[in-house]
């Protein structure tokens, strides 16, 4: 059948099983949008605040769903704004498929009206892009883009599509959807090495990543530290992969991880790094990380072995896939000594001590864990409040806890709470932010109200930027400069303005109130929890230093 560009767009999405898309109009992108509007019981359009608000809320639909998640802008400022969103989907491994339009083809590189050089400005943050320049290859660009957003390490794909390009004409064939079968091939002999490292080792110690919740391997990985006895740390991107009661789950390791499981690292005779990267906020001296241990990395993406750290060994291969292949190998062990050792580290952990007179972040955080219970989805932007979350927060599962890990994107929560409750409407959605991070994308406040969204927002306002200014208090001699900005935004009343409800919690005791009326309400509500500017995110270890530098107070 003979379709317009903008009529195959459509067609091809359906066929990819989309059915929402998140988005901002423009001149470029209008015969698109055009087709939507006939097209509309098909594909569910969303309209963000803005561009980044859209990215970030097809990140999150994503993460939720494990599905493609979808945005689209305009050509110029629309699509730059999409720019930060796909950076972070791309660091955080997030399957993305950004389409942006742009002006006709007659008038590229004359500097047109909002005319900009997208794939150019995005190719170092997409597994890959695309710039259409003929109507008959746009079916199976879209195609391509899904399978490539999809497979192996997953991320972020981006179509150009000029506006004469979806005004042509051509012919368009159906295809189903292919699903994605793609596998590495497991070389056996480095299962053998592995299962010989891993019924050796006296001190293991499994360090997971962001890859144990893209690969849905969470089963499996809990299966083998049972069996063979091996405690787990993991990254910020792995939170909620162990359960937080579990015997062998340390918590978070890193910068500001728990003594325990840093200690762990740095005195084992083996880690097992799982889907992870070592990072600079894990492997801070990476010269000096896991000293004592050989170390076998498990990974998608043969780039990231010997990266950031040499390894001694390695296995390239889907997660789930290698765990699979290990498990039947693996003797069941115990470590009882080394058990013992792990315990004494987390006798001398940090411990932060309640009030009931003011709000303590932990206590925030014990309170929501405590009132919401295990089907709740939870987002956070960055700074304190997000590491306060990943440290506190007492159930969150694998695909629960959504945030930006590697770009570390102020602004992030709020639209990605968006996308994770169109996603899943009968979960609670809880948005956890501070006051400087919720200053930058509040304005999608307006789109959760418009599509009548009960997102909870609890805004841990300390009237500070909280996360710098630490670092300003402990390594730039306590000159804060650019970190207290003196705002006097009233949370309450910009709540009701854009048509949300407000409250303010200065207690433990109001915050309890205040947040059981959220979880009944059927719309958006931000609760403004007075926090102290003092209150710090410990443990800390200093840049480039270990944990024998950590600091306790």
């Amino acid at each position: 059948m003979i379709l317009t560009g903008a009529q195959i767009v459509i067609e091809v999405l359906a066929e990819q099983g989309v059915d929402m898309i998140f988005g901002y109009p423009g001149g470029s992108v209008l015969p698109i949008y055009e087709e939507l509007y006939h097209q509309k019981h098909r594909i569910r359009h969303i309209l963000t605040a803005d561009e980044q608000g859209a990215a970030f809320a097809a990140d999150g639909y994503a993460r939720a769903t494990d599905r493609v998640g979808v945005c689209m802008a305009t050509s110029g400022p629309g699509a730059t704004n999409l720019v930060t969103g796909i950076a972070s989907a791309f660091m955080d491994s997030v399957p993305m498929v950004a389409i942006t339009g742009n002006v006709p083809t007659g008038l590229i590189g004359q500097d047109s009206f909002q005319e900009v050089y997208i794939a150019g400005i995005t190719l170092p943050i997409t597994k890959h892009n695309f710039y259409v320049t003929d109507v008959n290859q746009l079916a199976d660009i879209l195609r391509k883009a899904f399978a490539i957003a999809q497979s192996g390490r997953k991320g972020p794909v981006l179509v150009d599509i000029p506006k004469d390009i979806s005004t042509a004409t051509a012919e368009y064939e159906p295809e189903p959807s292919q699903t994605n079968t793609y596998r590495t091939k497991i070389v056996p002999e480095q299962i053998e090495e592995a299962t010989r490292l891993i019924n050796q080792a006296k001190r293991p110690v499994i360090y997971c990543g962001g890859g144990v919740t893209a690969s849905c391997a969470g089963a499996e990985l809990a299966e083998l530290a049972g069996k063979a006895d091996i405690p787990v740390t993991h990254t910020l991107m792995a939170a909620g992969v162990m359960g937080y009661g579990e015997r062998l789950n340390l918590g978070m390791l890193g910068m500001h991880g728990w003594v325990a499981a840093n200690q762990a690292i740095a005195e084992a005779d083996l880690v097992l790094a799982i889907g992870t990267r070592f990072s600079d906020r894990v492997a801070q001296n990476r010269r000096t990380f896991a000293g004592k241990a050989k170390i076998l990395q498990i990974d998608i993406d043969p780039s990231e072995v010997n990266k950031n750290v040499q390894v001694d060994y390695s296995i390239l291969g889907d997660v789930k896939d290698v765990l699979t292949a290990l498990l039947p190998k693996i003797n069941k062990r115990r470590h009882p000594s080394w058990m013992k050792m792990i315990e004494g580290w987390k006798q001398e952990d940090y411990h932060p001590v309640d009030s009931e007179e003011v709000l303590k972040p932990h206590q925030i955080i014990g309170i929501i864990g405590e009132m919401t219970g295990e089907e709740a989805i939870y987002t956070t932007d960055v700074g304190q409040h997000q590491m306060w979350t990943a440290q506190y927060l007492k159930h969150l599962t694998a695909c629960n806890f959504l945030t930006s890990g590697g770009l570390g994107a102020m602004g992030y929560g709020y639209g990605a709470a968006i996308g994770a409750k169109l996603a899943k409407p009968e979960k609670p959605v809880i948005h956890i932010t501070g006051d400087g991070s919720f200053h930058m994308n509040l304005t999608e406040a307006c789109t959760a109200v418009s599509y009548k969204l009960p997102i909870i927002t609890v805004i841990m306002n300390n009237s500070v930027l909280g996360m710098v200014r630490q670092l300003q208090t402990y390594f730039n001699h306590g000159l804060f400069m650019a970190t207290e900005p003196e705002r006097e935004t009233d949370f309450v009343k910009v709540a009701e303005g854009f048509g949300c409800i407000g409250y303010r919690a200065t207690t433990p005791a109001e915050f309890r109130e205040v947040f059981a009326k959220a979880l009944k309400s059927e719309r958006p509500v931000w609760i403004d929890c007075i926090v102290d500017r003092e209150e710090r995110v410990l443990p800390m270890i200093p840049p480039g230093k270990g944990v024998e530098s950590v600091i306790m107070h």
